[in-house]
């Protein structure tokens, strides 16, 4: 599934794939994983994108407002960016990016996300 991922990825990034050819994919179960915890192993090179399936929950701890520290809890974080909704399981794009120098919290779609300083890496979550 992780060289699918990373081929797509590529191709995406380069503008080689069209929605409708990333939804083809997703229906066809070739592209989407079942999500992480978080994404502290995976965030390794900004710019790689991932697709996972993830069942949308209020329980852990998300740092930040639409990037997040690599250690918030993927499945509290999609809620907060309005990727998935509570209880909903749906597969998302996450994109490793550059790590902030200030993550700012806020509260949205019924998580509250804390503030936090630096962190070695950083990510953010769309709705597919």
């Amino acid at each position: 599934m992780k060289v699918i991922q990373e081929l797509v990825a590529y191709f995406e990034r380069r503008g080689k794939l069209t929605s409708k050819q990333i939804d083809h994919l997703l229906k066809q179960g070739f592209l989407a994983a079942d999500a992480p915890h978080n994404m502290v192993a995976l965030c390794n090179q900004p710019g790689q994108t991932y697709y996972f399936r993830v069942h949308g929950e209020a329980a852990g701890l998300v740092w930040g407002t639409d990037i997040y520290t690599g250690d918030s809890v993927l499945a509290a974080a999609a809620v907060h960016a309005g990727a998935v909704e509570l209880g909903e399981t749906r597969v998302v794009k996450v994109t490793v990016l550059e790590p902030l120098a200030q993550y700012w919290g806020s509260d949205r779609n019924g998580i509250s996300s804390q503030s936090y300083g630096p962190w070695s890496n950083a990510y953010r979550v769309d709705p597919v």
